[in-house]
């Protein structure tokens, strides 16, 4: 059977990067003896997906990871085994079962992606600075991969941003096709 595992990333481990994080959880579903899938072929691993990777020194409330998980084990103690084995910082909050479709995959259900921002006090970010800046119709940057560079609007892909108390809340899509990382909006 397919899941997906709702977690949470706070505190010191922010700073672990995606890959670790990834070889991280598989180290703890192996010591909570969650019986999962593995591929076929001369070096297997355990069949898993994660949403969207999380930049460095960035801490999540809801990330998301799809496993394939053997038939005959319980979803209901699946959380409380995982949380049992894990540090500080990480915390599985929900486990659902899920169909097991192209469309039903982690990073094709992501559309969008909610952000809070902090800034140090010698760097003052008002209200009026995010109306100016989202009053722009283009914000446009160079979008580099290894094989090209293109330009792109991003002011197209940010659907909210506000302040709030001492945060900026901004709301951006994180589609496969079409990701904002908030650290480039946040440059400009």
């Amino acid at each position: 059977m397919k899941a997906r595992i709702k977690f949470e990333k706070i505190g010191p481990v922010k700073f672990i990067g995606h890959l670790d994080t990834m070889r991280y959880f598989q180290k703890a579903i192996r010591r909570a003896k969650i019986d999962v899938e593995y591929s076929k072929g001369y070096s297997p691993h355990m069949i898993m997906s994660f949403a969207i990777p999380l930049g460095v020194g960035m801490e999540s409330r809801g990330d998301y990871f799809d496993i394939e998980i053997k038939d005959g084990e319980d979803l209901s103690t699946v959380i409380s085994r995982l949380n049992d084995v894990m540090v500080e910082g990480f915390k599985v909050l929900t486990i659902n079962e899920i169909g097991d479709t192209k469309a039903s995959k982690c990073m094709a259900q992501v559309k969008a992606a909610t952000y809070t921002v902090s800034f140090r006090e010698e760097f003052p970010f008002t209200s009026e600075d995010i109306e100016k800046f989202m009053a722009q119709d283009e914000i446009l940057i160079i979008k580099e991969s290894k094989k090209s560079q293109k330009e792109v609007n991003l002011r197209e892909n940010i659907y909210e941003m506000k302040k709030l108390d001492d945060e900026i809340y901004v709301y951006v899509t994180a589609s496969s096709a079409n990701y904002t990382r908030v650290e480039t909006l946040i440059m400009e």
